[in-house]
């Protein structure tokens, strides 16, 4: 006998004034021009846990939209993802409201080293238990390789062949580098002492 498929809520936003809804911040009802206030987003998140949603997804990128009539201006009137903040800085606050709300969240490859992003995600990771995901993308505004050190971003096929390699170096640091229960113990100093 199958047993029935059980439906996925998951809500999905964005921290900035506006994310796909452009000239909703302008409503009397909203709160996203306090998009860089943590108090939305812990509402935000305590209300889609009692709403029994099962995750939190925040969208990222790194540039700004800059191909209508030659420019970036138009995004920038119009707040479309612009300002943006990283969305990684904000599960902290919101896993501690809640109890069983999941997150994930968008960070390109090209944005730090291997073992920073390792070791800032597994921290993000343990402080909610484990309620934690990755978006993983390789970037695809042109202007997002000056934000990152780049002199051009670099061609598709080469961005996914480093994201092979990151995944990977990314991988064996989270599953490799400590033994199962393994801890670090320290002796109290005085143990020794006659």
């Amino acid at each position: 006998m199958k047993r029935p498929r059980r439906l996925l809520l998951n809500a999905f936003s964005m921290n900035c004034v506006s994310h796909i809804q452009q000239g909703l911040w302008r409503r009397d009802d909203m709160r996203q021009l306090e998009y860089a206030s943590l108090d939305p987003w812990v509402e935000l998140a305590t209300l889609l846990e009692k709403g029994c949603f099962d995750a939190l997804f925040l969208a990222d990128v790194i540039g700004t939209y800059d191909l209508f009539r030659g420019g970036a201006e138009t995004s920038m009137v119009e707040a479309m993802q612009i300002p943006v903040n990283d969305p990684a800085m904000l599960i902290p606050a919101m896993a501690y409201a809640t109890e069983h709300l999941g997150f994930a969240y968008t960070s390109s490859v090209l944005q730090m080293p291997p073992f920073t992003f390792a070791r800032q995600a597994s921290t993000l990771d343990h402080l909610p238990r484990g309620r934690v995901g990755w978006n993983i993308v390789t970037s695809y505004l042109r202007n997002a390789s000056a934000n990152l050190g780049f002199s051009g971003l670099p061609p598709h096929d080469e961005r996914y062949n480093r994201a092979d390699e990151y995944l990977e170096v990314v991988y064996k640091l989270w599953e490799g580098s400590w033994e199962e229960d393994r801890y670090f113990r320290t002796t109290p100093l005085m143990a020794h002492a006659p």
